[in-house]
């Protein structure tokens, strides 16, 4: 294997290269200048973010579950705070980061298990996942996200330092102490044996993947995307400056991206019959998304002294808890089906139609 073979990584280092001196050229073209930027520099980060899905998948056959889905979240949050570690320099909201986690509760919880479970579904019926996983993640979500998104709403703000610093404790021992029990005390909780031979065969040849190579270039992509996010903002701040278009697609966008390798893997997997990966996927992201990011930014806040605001809206509030309610009925079962995929499809579509009609 060569880098020279690695398309998305060289397509992105060609990007940064042609755009970062261009930049103010563009910006003086106005917002058709901006525009065709951003599409450009988007298209690029989602490419390298596929090609991040790759080489997760790989490491992710090579050591199995759930080290396949720790590695593949993981390299999907890192983007993300990467991602909004720059975006925070250059916003004015300081409700980017808390709308970015929001809007990636939606994406993992409602998109990316919604749309699995519907195709799933359709393909396979009812299907099967270890029950103990599910009850495992929304307990932990629950707490994650009540800690550091509903109790801000009633912190003072002489208050505010105090509780973050508790906050970035609490979740860093939170995210060790679950992924001890995730990967040794409790790893039978996130694997489910099945009887398929299709279900078995992605597993087939992990002796043959070089796990070094893979995570090399998981680094080196992640990086690439840090830079090409470093000029995306520009881009999209500049272009919400000039149509109006709300703040909130800012988060959004950070959001889909940093999903993007996780909606490939989750859709592969649930046409394959493999709906206990999917659950890993959604509930695990969703859960790596609280535990990792708010302690990295928030800490990053109080070095810095950025304003940030991590209480949710009203209408976010609602809209976590109908999504967590939802999730705990639907997964209460240990098997998914086209319906309850559906129902979580609907909280998605409900999450997007939002964005334009709430401020």
């Amino acid at each position: 294997m060569s880098l020279l073979k690695e398309k998305a990584f060289l397509l992105s280092l060609l990007a940064i290269a042609l755009l970062y001196p261009f930049e103010h050229a563009l910006l003086g073209y106005g917002l058709g200048g901006v525009a065709f930027a951003f599409v450009v520099i988007f298209a690029v980060i989602l490419t390298a973010a596929f090609s991040v899905a790759h080489h997760a998948e790989m490491l992710a056959h090579k050591y199995g579950e759930p080290y396949g889905t720790l590695i593949l979240t993981g390299s999907a949050v890192g983007v993300e705070v990467l991602m909004l570690a720059i975006l925070m320099q250059g916003a004015e909201s300081p409700t980017l980061v808390r709308d970015t986690i929001f809007a990636a509760l939606m994406l993992d919880m409602n998109g990316i298990l919604g749309i699995a479970a519907i195709i799933g579904g359709i393909k396979h019926g009812e299907q099967k996942y270890n029950v103990d996983s599910s009850n495992s993640y929304i307990g932990m979500i629950l707490v994650a996200v009540g800690i550091s998104m509903f109790v801000p709403d009633f912190i003072q703000p002489e208050a505010w330092r105090a509780y973050s610093v508790f906050t970035i404790i609490v979740m860093i021992a939170m995210y060790a102490v679950f992924t001890r029990l995730q990967t040794v005390d409790h790893r039978y909780f996130f694997e489910y044996k099945y009887k398929q031979a299709g279900a078995e065969a992605v597993e087939d040849h992990p002796v043959a993947i070089r796990g070094g190579y893979h995570g090399l270039m998981l680094f080196l992509l992640i990086a690439a995307i840090g830079g090409l996010a470093e000029l995306l903002s520009v881009f999209l701040n500049e272009g919400i400056a000039q149509t109006g278009l709300p703040l909130g697609l800012a988060a959004v966008s950070v959001a889909l991206i940093s999903a993007s390798p996780e909606f490939l893997t989750a859709f592969r997997a649930a046409l394959e019959n493999r709906m206990q990966t999917v659950i890993n996927i959604a509930l695990g992201a969703s859960l790596a998304t609280v535990l990792m990011t708010v302690p990295v930014i928030e800490l990053i806040s109080l070095l810095t002294h950025a304003d940030i605001q991590m209480g949710l809206s009203p209408i976010q509030a609602a809209m976590i808890l109908l999504t967590l309610l939802t999730t705990m009925i639907n997964l209460a079962d240990g098997e998914t089906n086209s319906l309850e995929g559906m129902v979580h499809l609907v909280l998605f579509l409900t999450f997007g139609v939002l964005i334009f009609l709430v401020p």
